[in-house]
């Protein structure tokens, strides 16, 4: 199952509200999104137990303990595969942490079975080329509701293994949530996910090192923009530092 597409996952340059005739000319199409648990309950034993160990070769999981237990949460990894999604979920699924995930994941992505499974395992649309409003707001209520979201900040897969710029709609989310309710407590938690082949296949290694959350209230004592700019900063900047030490466990190994 693929969580996100290869194309970029750019949101818009603002979230500031839409011009009146934009919102006049066009419907806006409401975005929901909700966890079968008859169908988890079945689907991530499989995947812990059967099918991630079978295909893959070593599954290695630091820094679990990173991830709050309750309360809003951002989960921010690198985009290496289109096994990212089920890998976010075999480290950070409920199994692990107790919590339901939802992802925002590439409306191409969500059609046919596919995206009948994604749509009950908590994936919700998102246009990656025009991103709607109501995707936007989808994200929002559910970090104010106190959920887990998974979001790629560099919004494409890239499998040369670096760090690329983040994209700044992950931060301009995460600061119109706390800023909406301040005193929400949402945190940012940077995920390094690497594989042993740039593309993984049967028999392949997975090292996934879980970072110390960024928090998203530190981020509202200024401008919007110079916020958002300061946690896309700080966050890539964790997400450099926790991709290092997975290199040099990788050479050591």
């Amino acid at each position: 199952m693929q969580l996100q597409s290869r194309e970029q996952n750019q949101t818009p340059s603002t979230l500031d509200k839409p011009d009146s005739k934009t919102v006049n000319s066009a419907k806006i199409v409401p975005v929901n999104s909700s966890v079968s648990h008859w169908l988890t309950s079945i689907l991530y034993p499989l995947g812990r137990r059967i099918l991630m160990p079978l295909y893959f070769g070593r599954l290695q999981v630091t820094g679990q303990d990173n991830i709050p237990k309750t309360g809003p949460v951002i989960l921010a990894p690198t985009h290496r595969s289109r096994w990212d999604g089920l890998t976010m979920a075999y480290a950070a699924g409920k199994p692990v942490t107790g919590r339901d995930l939802r992802f925002m994941v590439s409306q191409d992505e969500m059609k046919g079975l596919q995206g009948w499974f994604i749509r009950r395992l908590g994936g919700f649309p998102v246009n990656t080329k025009h991103p709607g409003i109501s995707s936007i707001r989808h994200s929002v209520e559910l970090l104010r509701r106190g959920e887990a979201l998974v979001m790629f900040p560099e919004g494409n897969i890239f499998r040369l293994g670096e760090v690329n710029p983040l994209k700044p709609g992950m931060a301009r989310i995460a600061l119109q949530a706390e800023s909406n309710q301040p005193g929400l407590g949402l945190k940012i938690v940077p995920v390094s996910i690497r594989y042993s082949e740039p593309v993984p296949q049967r028999g392949s290694d997975i090292d996934i090192q879980i970072g110390s959350a960024l928090d998203v209230a530190k981020y509202c004592n200024q401008s919007a923009k110079k916020g958002a700019q300061q946690l896309t900063t700080d966050l890539e900047m964790a997400l450099k530092q926790i991709d290092q030490k997975l290199e040099v466990i990788k050479e050591a190994v």
